[in-house]
């Protein structure tokens, strides 16, 4: 018993290293490398040679207390790579020890990379830490999305106890483009609070960096809005433009991120949007 005794206590640890290469006109899988329950399946190519997807794999299911996950993913010069898992990531209730995410990109010159993960579910009593690190070189772009659900929505569960951590930030080299932190806890006022997630379940935040979209391509995603009952903004920066949802339901936020990115997606890699085919599994 005691190797289970062991892995209940400290949780699963697991990392993911890929990197992406570009070789003549085809972005490829040249290396992975990974322990513990992670891995990632086969490239795929469903928009032709230049763009390669790959779907990140957690066997488990979810995230428990003590789990600690660690995905580092290098797209190097001129190649384009999407990434997105099988289903949401569910975030499993906690006693109090930390359950445990990074990511970190680096995007080399002339690359493209594509973070489209399916939504992350927090369950009620859930303790996390979600952090996002992207590192871009000169002409690096970068794409990606967070959908926070807290609670299992569907069958009425609140986020009532338990606290997330959220860490995003994006630099090109030794200069920071963007950075965020936030915390939220269960039961606290700032849930209902029209200064932060009135009362809505599903936060969602889209990112585009790396780019300076155009004035009309602007225009229209501040034209785009959400279906239903939801809160919603668009801001440009820069190199960077954010757009935020709150919503009732993932679905709805990420239909309304999907509306922006078939339109910004030409401009920023040259190549028009394609929805990966997993979602529809």
């Amino acid at each position: 018993m005691k190797p289970v005794e062991a892995v209940v206590r400290r949780g699963w640890q697991a990392g993911l290293q890929l990197v992406f290469q570009r070789r003549g006109e085809r972005s490829v899988l040249a290396r992975r490398s990974s322990y513990g329950p992670l891995a990632v399946q086969k490239a795929l190519y469903p928009e032709g040679d230049l763009v390669c997807h790959a779907i990140l794999l957690h066997p488990p299911g979810g995230i428990a207390g003590g789990d600690r996950l660690e995905i580092d993913i290098e797209v190097e010069t001129g190649a384009h790579a999407l990434l997105t898992t099988p289903g949401a990531t569910k975030w499993y209730r906690s006693a109090g020890t930390e359950a445990s995410q990074s990511v970190g990109l680096s995007i080399g010159r002339d690359a493209v990379c594509e973070w489209m993960p399916q939504e992350n579910i927090f369950f009620d009593a859930a303790c996390a830490k979600n952090a996002l690190s992207v590192d871009l070189q000169d002409g690096a772009v970068f794409c990606g999305w967070d959908v926070m659900c807290l609670g299992r929505t569907a069958s009425g569960e609140r986020l009532k106890t338990g606290t997330i951590r959220q860490r995003l930030r994006v630099t090109r080299g030794t200069k920071p483009l963007f950075e965020e932190l936030g915390m939220l806890e269960g039961g606290s006022a700032l849930l209902g609070s029209p200064v932060g997630m009135a009362g809505y379940p599903i936060c969602a935040t889209f990112i585009l960096a790396g780019a300076v979209i155009s004035g009309d391509a602007l225009d229209f995603c501040r034209t785009v809005a959400p279906a239903g009952d939801c809160k919603w903004g668009v801001s440009a920066m820069g190199e960077v433009f954010i757009a935020r949802c709150l919503a009732r339901t993932s679905e709805v936020a990420r239909a309304y991120f999907l509306r922006m990115w078939e339109h910004l997606r030409p401009q920023y890699a040259k190549v028009p949007a394609r929805v990966p085919r997993i979602w529809a599994t």
